[in-house]
């Protein structure tokens, strides 16, 4: 429970966390931003990792008097992280696709629901892998799900591209400009939850969506 708790304080107050991280390693803070958002976005165990927030946490320190994480070195960082990590999700969707879905009688890993998905992403995959950047979970596992598919490699890049680049703008730029209100100051860990809690929100519609369609039907 102990490690559950300052989990969730990292979560919270990551400003603080941020300030305290940065002071001790320096410009080396921008290999850990880019490794955490890589993961987060690059490895399906590794969904519980901060994205939107510690993007937030990062504009916003990036506007602190002295500090060391600059915006114009930080938007690039991030986002070719955010790039990668969706490619790299991809690639071993692509790759464990194959491998698992191999029989055609099989109730969960049958050949069709690969035939299935591959439809799937190659009509609705864009709109997709753009609107996932924006959920949390569902972030991780789109990529991977575009690779189980076998969506067009073309046709994910362009959209992994644009997905990274809106995510970045609106989370660091967020951060960045809305740092300076008193209402962000004084109340950064209600900023932090309001901004988890919005960006599940979608998913959770989803689900009730869903779970009321299957019970009229």
């Amino acid at each position: 429970m102990e490690i559950f708790s300052q989990v969730i304080d990292v979560f919270l107050h990551l400003d603080i966390h941020l300030n305290a991280w940065a002071a001790w390693m320096g410009v080396w803070l921008y290999v850990v931003i880019f490794a955490v958002v890589f993961c987060e976005t690059g490895l399906v165990v590794t969904p519980f990792l901060p994205g939107d927030s510690l993007l937030f946490a990062c504009g916003a320190l990036a506007t602190r008097e002295g500090s060391v994480i600059s915006l114009w070195v930080l938007i690039p960082v991030v986002f070719v992280a955010a790039v990668l990590g969706d490619f790299c999700n991809y690639e071993i969707g692509k790759w464990v696709g194959p491998k698992v879905f191999t029989r055609e009688d099989s109730i969960f890993l049958n050949k069709n629901h690969l035939l299935k998905a591959h439809n799937f992403y190659e009509k609705y995959g864009g709109k997709t892998i753009i609107l996932a950047r924006f959920i949390p979970i569902i972030r991780t596992f789109a990529p991977f799900v575009a690779g189980i598919g076998k969506m067009t490699y073309l046709h994910f890049a362009s959209y992994n591209i644009i997905g990274a680049f809106l995510w970045v703008c609106l989370f660091v730029g967020g951060g960045y400009f809305f740092a300076d209100l008193p209402v962000v100051q004084h109340h950064f860990h209600y900023v932090i939850a309001a901004i988890i809690f919005i960006s599940v929100l979608p998913a959770i519609y989803e689900f009730v969506a869903a779970h009321r369609q299957k019970k009229s039907n």
